[in-house]
């Protein structure tokens, strides 16, 4: 598995320059089975790198810009009356491809929001009362502005707790930027991209990942963790059993990218500020929810 997700990081970072972090965080998540928030401004590449991930991981891609007036019937998909046949034909709708950019997801109303709820955490949507499962492997990143932008609508928190990650993908350091100004267009960068694995060996990866080995020492560490979020009085709310269950395959397939079959504390503390950032409320500004739990919890 190493192997191929070093050609992947490798292949990524010829066209997301100085982001290799975000890229195996969005890795880990994949292999995680989850599903990926990537909150920034506009123009820092969020977008190229659902792209890209599509590209390399041989995916069946389909993007779905979301504005005010999408409808959810635009992303699950239509019946319609034919004819010929006397019968309603279903018309499958995006939703339907394995890898699902939902770009700019905070733009549509949060009727329309909700139509992905059921597809990201069961794989399937019910429609017109006929439930379909959804193309294995399923994921979507959804990618949005920071909510002071104009013309947004805030996710809701059961939306929000359905992404495994929330990433963000920040200013490239002014090496990285030096060369992308010097460099090809990213755009025509991505149409050379190859398929470094196939869609049935990202099955057989995802596999692996319940399988990575979780001592009770570090149960202790992540319970740890769980716990003080819940009981210090900073957070509004502290993180879930869900959020909890988030945080272990997260690092589990984290640990399966640094090439290990075991979970150590480290691999916590990677993924713990893309797991959590996005479930705590409240605290101090200047303090991430992350950094507070880090320094606040030792390790057993």
């Amino acid at each position: 598995m190493r192997h191929t997700i070093e050609q992947i990081v490798t292949a990524a970072n010829k066209i997301i320059l100085g982001k290799e972090h975000q890229i195996r965080l969005a890795l880990a998540c994949l292999l995680a089975r989850g599903h990926l928030l990537i909150e920034d401004l506009p123009g820092m590449g969020k977008t190229t790198l659902s792209h890209l991930l599509a590209r390399l991981l041989g995916m069946s891609f389909q993007r779905i810009q979301f504005t005010s007036d999408l409808l959810p019937a635009d992303i699950l998909g239509i019946s319609v009356y034919d004819r010929e046949r006397n019968s309603f034909t279903f018309h499958p709708g995006p939703i339907f491809a394995q890898f699902i950019l939902a770009d700019e997801v905070n733009r549509s109303t949060p009727k329309t929001q909700s139509a992905l709820l059921e597809a990201m955490e069961e794989h399937q949507v019910t429609i017109e009362g006929e439930t379909r499962p959804l193309t294995e492997p399923f994921f979507v990143v959804a990618t949005q502005n920071p909510d002071h932008h104009i013309g947004t609508f805030p996710l809701p928190e059961s939306q929000l707790d359905r992404f495994l990650m929330r990433i963000e993908m920040g200013y490239p350091d002014s090496t990285a930027e030096r060369k992308l100004l010097r460099g090809a267009d990213r755009r025509d960068l991505l149409q050379s991209i190859q398929p470094v694995t196939s869609a049935s060996e990202l099955q057989q990866m995802q596999q692996q990942i319940p399988g990575t080995t979780v001592s009770d020492a570090l149960l202790d560490y992540l319970q740890a963790l769980v716990i003080f979020s819940r009981e210090a009085p900073q957070f509004e709310h502290g993180l879930s059993p869900r959020a909890a269950q988030s945080l272990l395959r997260a690092a589990q397939a984290w640990a399966r990218l640094e090439g290990r079959d075991y979970v150590i504390p480290e691999d916590i503390q990677r993924v713990l500020p893309a797991v959590a950032g996005h479930r705590l409320t409240g605290g101090d500004p200047a303090v991430s929810a992350s950094d507070l739990l880090l320094s606040s919890v030792a390790i057993p």
